[in-house]
């Protein structure tokens, strides 16, 4: 009776059965893998368009302009003349307050700041005064207007005089300024860029009209 009682020891599993229990679960590892390139495969996608997207904004929007500045206008506040001079003597003495109305426009996507300015007024190599300005910012795609105010001193200026002397005549100084505004273009932290932006004028002021004329401007940026 006891050996009948023994337990039978199992065969071991043939390679069909052994396949037929493996299957299923190889059947189970298969999704998994293509959920995983599947995966990969839209990361990869998501990349590339984020940086061609990237590309076009740093190439259009994001691509940072030169800001422009324009000498808008010059007034004169102030004249005194107290003296002119005559054929013999071809000498003049000028004392005047001018304003220059000064504009900065932005074109970028991002806001434009500015250190303080200066506006230097020249009778031929020789300054005859100085104007400062405070910093600022122009916000993007804004123009900021500034005014500079400058006490010009030219005693005893020479003329230009021609065999006539008619310069003497007419009272024509011939003047020049030069603004220099250094800045910079900060884009969300990644693109930034520092610029010297310079403006040169050159301008003739009648004494006595009392008056500005022939003023020409150039611009460029640094």
């Amino acid at each position: 009776m006891e050996d009948k009682d023994q337990a039978i020891p199992l065969a071991p599993p043939t390679r069909d059965e052994e396949s037929a229990i493996q299957s299923p679960l190889r059947r189970r590892r298969r999704p998994t893998r293509r959920c995983a390139l599947w995966c990969c495969g839209i990361c990869g996608t998501t990349i590339v368009v984020l940086g061609v997207i990237i590309l076009i904004l740093a190439l259009t929007v994001f691509k940072i302009k030169d800001p422009e500045m324009t000498m808008n206008n010059l007034y004169i506040n102030r004249l005194f003349v107290p003296g002119l001079g005559t054929l013999d003597n071809p000498t003049i003495s000028v004392n005047a307050t001018l304003t220059a109305d000064i504009s900065i426009k932005n074109p970028n996507v991002a806001s434009f700041r500015f250190r303080n300015s200066s506006t230097e007024f020249f009778y031929g190599d020789e300054t005859v005064g100085v104007a400062y300005a405070p910093d600022g910012n122009v916000r993007a795609y804004r123009t900021a207007r500034m005014n500079v105010t400058v006490d010009v001193l030219a005693d005893r200026v020479v003329l230009d005089t021609n065999a006539t002397g008619s310069a003497v005549l007419d009272g024509a100084v011939n003047m020049s300024s030069y603004t220099d505004i250094a800045g910079r273009v900060n884009v969300l932290g990644v693109y930034k860029l520092n610029m010297d932006i310079h403006l040169n004028c050159s301008f003739t002021l009648e004494v006595y009209q009392r008056a500005i004329s022939n003023k020409v401007c150039f611009a460029y940026v640094q």
